[in-house]
């Protein structure tokens, strides 16, 4: 582990609104506790990075890999008609990538999901069945943490 993933803390926003479900070689995977969708985000664990250039160009290319990965798997698990990928950063600055899973019957269609619409929290049920979907389909790349 080097310094800078040492020094890395999530950001008490992302904390309070997700749920951590495991770690890929250079991300943390977390779960948005909004069951209005599927959505996840990826953040690098690196302390300070705010943009994707504070990276190096290897963790560039790592970030690029998993979050290809995750919205390859997300897309064949969810089976959805879009994926929304975006880095926005405004409001959290530490740097994190959202993947949404997007439906024609989902309810901002075809808006974008922020502010959208109240966040609808995950039942505890749900939250498992969604953490065993991700490890069936992506065991070999991320390092899930045991379910609460």
């Amino acid at each position: 582990m080097d310094e800078l993933e040492l020094e890395f803390e999530l950001d008490s926003r992302l904390a309070n609104d997700c749920i951590t479900l495991g770690d890929f070689p250079l991300c943390r995977l977390l779960l948005m506790n909004d069951a209005n969708y599927p959505w996840f985000i990826l953040v690098p664990r690196r302390a300070e990075a705010t943009e994707i250039y504070h990276l190096s160009s290897e963790e560039q290319q790592q970030l690029l890999h998993e979050s290809s990965f995750l919205a390859e798997n997300l897309h064949d698990i969810f089976d959805g008609r879009k994926m929304n990928i975006a880095a926005l950063g405004n409001m959290v600055h530490q740097l994190h990538i959202h993947h949404v899973v997007r439906y024609e019957s989902d309810p901002a269609w075809p808006a974008p999901v922020w502010g959208a619409f109240p966040a609808k929290p995950y039942s505890a049920e749900q939250i498992h069945d969604i953490h065993h979907k991700l490890e069936l389909m992506m065991t070999d790349e991320v390092d899930f943490v045991a379910e609460k």
